[in-house]
């Protein structure tokens, strides 16, 4: 698959900062989850394959696991180091999927967030077979809007209105291209957020299909936006309706 025209491992460069400060955290009911129904523990080794921010590694590393952050992009590893600087169990990883530069069955989970979609299938099939241990596992974890609410119905149309066509189609890897579509168990976790007007601004310019603020039509979006929060906020908060999704597979 050529991934060139995406840029993948480039894209959110210039979201770095918005990313890291507005989108929100994993639920803590995963780790729950995990170990109730896998062999998952504290002393379970941790590869965070698209690590980016440290989002999805902060979740592990507040359990007591030792955790790997593999993140190509520069810009996304460097605030990743800064935001978990104080995790002496974080080892961060200049690496992409295709080649973690791990050592071989040296990781029990390898955990993926919304990196995912990005990943080149077949080279990261192979990678991820080479670093797992034997009774290693899988876990994709992904924060997705709820819609439902007049409030983040209309919001998704505004993202879909101004979302740039020719950046705003992810690769979408299918996970049955990377296990065996047999061994995936779902789960979701409901994860609603409290947004103030400036934190709801950060999560929309997180997304890298939005255009930037440079570009002509932001300022329109941005006024059509705050019609949209003056419209349903209560005091100067909106609930945004997250909820996560959990893939839980076996590989080997």
């Amino acid at each position: 698959m050529d991934l060139s025209e995406f840029n993948p491992k480039g894209r959110f460069s210039n979201r770095v900062e918005n990313y890291g400060k507005y989108r929100p955290n994993y639920p803590n009911n995963i780790i729950k989850f995990l170990n109730t129904n896998t062999s998952f523990t504290k002393e379970s080794i941790i590869a965070d394959i698209g690590s980016g921010t440290g989002i999805s590694s902060k979740l592990f590393l507040d359990n007591g696991n030792k955790v790997y952050g593999v993140e190509p992009n520069e810009d996304m590893r460097r605030a990743g180091e800064r935001y978990l600087y104080n995790y002496t169990n974080f080892y961060s990883i200049d690496a992409s999927s295709e080649c973690t530069k791990l050592e071989s069955e040296s990781i029990d989970v390898i955990v993926c967030g919304q990196a995912f979609h990005w990943f080149e299938p077949e080279t990261t099939k192979k990678e991820f077979l080479r670093i797992l241990k034997p009774d290693g596992f899988v876990v994709i974890i992904n924060n997705r809007r709820k819609l439902g609410s007049e409030f983040m119905n209309r919001y998704a149309e505004l993202i879909s209105k101004y979302s740039e066509s020719d950046v705003s189609k992810p690769l979408h890897t299918n996970l049955s291209d990377v296990v065996d579509s047999k061994t995936i168990y779902k789960e979701v976790f409901d994860n609603p957020q409290i947004f103030n007007f400036e934190r709801l601004q950060g999560d929309l310019i997180s997304y890298s299909y939005i255009p930037s603020e440079e570009k002509t039509i932001f300022s329109t979006m941005i006024s059509e936006f705050k019609l949209l929060f003056d419209k349903h906020n209560k005091n100067g908060r909106v609930i945004f309706d997250y909820e996560t999704v959990l893939y839980l597979c076996k590989m080997k």
